[in-house]
């Protein structure tokens, strides 16, 4: 390039992944995160994560439909990303058949829904970034918590109790990464509106933080257990 050639913008997608990075692996290193991850808590501990995982998806999916003609949102209404037909059936495994009487949201999880929902039906480009640290996350390191799952509690690989993480109808996950970060670079939104977006995916973040945070409290001492229940 020309030393007097203007330099080219940072596509959006770059900009949002390098601004909620450190949000992103705040995630990965909360104590829960750890212990989970570690095999030092039980399969409990992981339905209990699974529950919450369900109200969040749940306020996601639920407005899905109402944002598929939105000219923001719409784009990223995918089916084949659908999670909730999924997390029900993880939940049937691990909870029993009668596991929407079983399950409760935690204080955390509530708001965390709650900012979904309320962005769904106010704000679509926020509803985006809730969208996109979400599900970008699921077909990434997802699958760490997939694999750990697996071996720790014997699931059958991709089976019944992990299934949330096994995307049937995304052949190409790395494709679809790609395909889903040009639709990021494509939002049409002014500069103002995407850091507004970056913003709120630093929130989403911290929503998650928090109900980690609150299931930490909830296994604390677990972790002297491997594979309790």
């Amino acid at each position: 390039m020309d030393a007097h050639s203007p330099a080219l913008p940072t596509p959006f997608s770059a900009l949002i992944r390098t601004a909620s990075h450190e949000a992103h692996t705040e995630v990965q290193h909360t104590s829960f995160m750890d212990d989970m991850l570690g095999g030092r808590l039980g399969v409990a501990a992981y339905r209990r994560y699974t529950e919450q995982l369900w109200f969040v998806y749940r306020a996601l999916e639920g407005s899905a439909e109402a944002l598929a003609q939105d000219p923001v949102a719409g784009p990223f209404i995918r089916p084949e990303l659908t999670r909730l037909p999924e997390l029900e059936r993880d939940l049937a495994h691990l909870a029993g058949a009668e596991w929407r009487d079983a399950i409760r949201p935690l204080p955390a999880t509530e708001v965390y829904a709650a900012r979904i929902a309320e962005c769904a039906r106010e704000w679509p480009a926020g509803y985006v970034a809730h969208h996109y640290t979400r599900y970008l996350g699921d077909l990434s390191g997802g699958q760490i918590v997939r694999g750990t799952a697996e071996k720790a509690w014997g699931f059958a690989r991709k089976g019944d109790g992990v299934r949330f993480y096994v995307f049937e109808d995304i052949g190409n996950p790395a494709a679809f990464k790609r395909e889903y970060r040009a639709l990021l670079d494509a939002l049409p939104a002014d500069d103002l509106e995407k850091q507004r977006v970056v913003e709120e995916c630093r929130r989403a973040y911290a929503l998650n933080v928090a109900v980690l945070g609150e299931l930490t409290e909830e296994f604390a001492g677990d972790g002297r257990s491997p594979l309790s229940a």
